[in-house]
Parts: structure tokens; sequence; C-alpha cells
């Protein structure tokens, strides 16, 4: 039998970062998830990371502190108010300050540094150029100039032992085609959480971009989105 290639995949708890992680269990990585306990407001994300790697298998989940409140910028890691009830013109003007500066970058730098440790080449990362809320760090732009960064600024690239790709293979996708795949690759998306200003029983607010793009999303593929259970409770 071969033996499976390594993956570092990184898992938020969201619909698309657990979307992302059975993508990468169906193509036959070994997975390992890394997570990060950033500071923000839904750190109740962080639960459902866990249940999520778990009930798909990881070998090893990682939850890195690092607190970017120290920083400040966001509405997710600052007193900021998160949107709320934005129209399809607000959402798709400008960049929103629910964007978290350099967060992607960062994450993936350290993914890179995971990787290289337990000798992995493949990064899995759930970003989403179609259906988003305009953040600059999940573009294919981005995503390419970082692989090439990943390969320059390693020991592994530098000794020419080994190639890094990041895998993005949601980045073309609408959120429902994303639901749709996750369905059939047997994800439980109720033990998700996408919004970005939960309750503290992890309640969904349902007004949020993220929370407005994830209910798009199941009516696109037909579905009922388990959480809206959790609201109606």
């Amino acid at each position: 039998m071969t033996q499976k290639s390594d993956a570092v995949v990184l898992l938020s708890g969201g619909l698309d970062s657990a979307t992302v992680l059975a993508v990468a269990k169906d193509q036959g990585f070994t997975c390992h998830a890394l997570s990060f306990d950033y500071g923000q407001r839904h750190r109740l994300e962080l639960e459902a990371a866990k249940a999520v790697g778990k009930a798909l298998g990881v070998v090893t989940h990682v939850i890195l502190p690092l607190d970017l409140r120290l920083i400040g910028g966001s509405a997710l890691t600052s007193e900021i108010d998160v949107p709320k009830d934005r129209n399809d013109q607000e959402m798709e003007s400008g960049i929103p300050v629910t964007y978290v500066p350099a967060r992607n970058t960062v994450f993936l730098a350290i993914a890179l540094g995971m990787a290289e440790t337990i000798g992995a080449f493949d990064l899995f990362i759930g970003v989403n150029a179609v259906d988003y809320s305009g953040y600059p760090d999940c573009r294919p732009e981005f995503i390419e100039q970082f692989e090439r960064l990943a390969n320059l600024a390693t020991k592994a690239g530098v000794e020419g032992t080994g190639g890094f790709r990041v895998h993005t293979p949601l980045i073309e996708m609408t959120k429902g085609e994303i639901i749709q795949r996750g369905i059939d690759l047997g994800v439980d998306y109720g033990l998700t959480l996408s919004c970005y200003d939960p309750q503290t029983d992890a309640t969904p607010c349902g007004h949020c971009d993220s929370c407005q793009l994830r209910a798009r999303g199941f009516a696109a593929a037909g579905l009922v989105d388990p959480a809206l259970r959790r609201r109606s409770t």
C-alpha cells in the first residue's frame, strides 16, 4: 500500500475550512489540523474546529495561541462593531472592517513552519475568491506569491529536497458548490460555526456578512443549514 503524504490543513471551524479538510482527506492525505486562538471575538469557532477535526479523523490538531488583539485593526480583534444586514452593494464595495490585517499571511507562515517540522509539503487553506467578503488575502494572486515564497524561504526549498504546494480547492467555487461538495464528502455542517458575532451558546447572529453568505450558499444548494436548528432552540 502506498504511504499517504502528510498535509497541514488550516482549520478555523467554519464551513469552508471543514470542507477543505474533507477534500484533503478524500485526496488521500494524512491530515494535521492547525487552528489559531488569535483573540477573535468568535473564539467559539475553536470548539467547532475541535469537533470537525475529530469527526474527520485528523492525526494531530494544534491550536496555537496568537493574540492579534495586541495589533487590533479589525472588528474581529478589537472594539469595532461587526457590520450587520449589509446589502450586496455594501458587501461588494471595499475591504470590510472584519478583515484581520495579514491574517492569512501569518497563518500560512506558521502552517509552513509546521509542515517543515513534520516533513510535509502540502498546505490546505479554505480561501475563496467568489462568494467571499472582499479580503485581499483570499485571492489567487496572494496564494501564488505565498507558494513562491514558501519555496524560497525554507530549508527544503533551498536544498531542493521537496517543493511546497498551497492547495486552495475552493477558490473558484460558489458557496453553494462548496456546500454540495462537502455534503458529498460527508461533512456534518451542524458542527461548524461561521458567524462573526455569535451568542455565548454559539447561536449564530444570522445578520453578519458571514452568516448571510452561508445562508445564501445553503439556499443555492437547496439544503437547510443545520445551524438554523441552534437558532430555533
